[in-house]
C-alpha cells in the first residue's frame, strides 16, 4: 500500500496546495528501500496514525515532536505516545509528571495519548518514521517537507489552533505559523536532559486552554484515564 492510499482524504484535500505527488512517491521508495533492510518504525499501517486519529477540521492543538520512538514496540504513529501496555520512555513520564501536578488529575492506568487526539490534540512529529534502533535515521528524507506542509495547512485555517513547540528543533516551526491568527506556547522540551530547565511547572495543558477560551473557544479536555 502506498503512502497517499493510507492518508486519510480530510488531509489529502487540505495538504493538496502545499506537496508535490512525487514528494510521496520519493518516500514511498525509501521506505521500501529501508524495510528490505531490516525494520522500520512505525508500523506501515500507523505511519499517518496522527493524522487519522485527528481529523483536519477537529485540530484544537498541535503538540510537535521529532522521531518517532525507535525501540522495539515503542511506535505508535503519535508524537511522545505509546501503546497500551508499554511503559512510558522518560520524555512521556515527565509529560504525565507535569499533567498530573498542571492539571491535578491522577497518573494515568496507561500512557498511551490516544485520548488527546480523540479530543483534538494533534501529536505530529516531523520525521513520520525511524529505522529500528536507530534514533534520527531518516530525518532529511523527505518528511519534514511532508510535515512542514501539514503545519502550513493549518496555519491557513482561520480558526485559531494552539502550537506547543517544546525546545529548539519545535521553535524552528514557528516560521510556518501565523502568529497573528493562531497561538503559540513556547516550551522547553521534557526530555530529561532539559525537563528541570522549565519544562517541570510551566503548565502548559491550562495554558493552552486559557489562550482558546480567550478566543473564545471551548477548552480541550486533556484528562487521561
Amino acid at each position: 500500500m502506498t503512502l497517499r492510499d493510507l492518508l486519510p482524504d480530510d488531509w489529502q484535500a487540505a495538504l493538496k496546495p502545499r506537496y508535490n505527488l512525487s514528494l510521496l512517491q520519493r518516500l514511498d521508495a525509501f521506505l521500501a528501500q529501508e524495510r528490505t533492510a531490516g525494520a522500520v518504525f512505525p508500523s506501515e499501517e500507523n505511519v499517518f496514525a496522527a493524522l487519522t486519529a485527528t481529523p483536519y477540521e477537529q485540530v484544537k492543538a498541535v503538540l510537535l515532536g521529532q522521531d518517532p520512538y525507535h525501540d522495539d514496540g515503542q511506535a505508535c504513529g503519535l508524537a511522545f505516545s505509546v501503546p497500551e501496555g508499554i511503559p512510558a520512555p522518560p520524555s512521556l513520564r515527565n509529560i504525565l509528571r507535569e499533567y498530573s501536578a498542571d492539571l491535578g488529575y491522577p497518573a494515568p492506568s496507561q500512557p498511551s495519548l490516544l485520548p488527546w487526539a480523540s479530543h483534538g490534540v494533534l501529536l505530529l512529529n516531523t520525521v513520520l518514521t525511524v529505522r529500528a534502533h536507530q534514533a534520527g535515521s531518516h530525518r532529511n528524507h523527505g518528511w519534514e517537507q511532508f510535515t512542514d506542509a501539514v503545519i502550513g495547512a493549518l496555519s491557513a485555517r482561520s480558526r485559531p489552533v494552539v502550537f506547543l513547540l517544546w525546545g529548539n528543533p519545535a521553535r524552528e516551526k514557528l516560521r510556518l505559523i501565523d502568529q497573528e491568527r493562531h497561538l503559540v506556547l513556547l516550551g522547553v522540551h521534557p526530555s530529561p536532559l532539559s525537563a528541570y530547565r522549565g519544562f517541570f511547572g510551566s503548565r502548559p495543558f491550562s495554558h493552552a486552554n486559557e489562550l482558546l477560551q480567550q478566543k473564545g473557544l471551548p477548552p480541550i479536555d486533556w484528562r487521561l484515564p
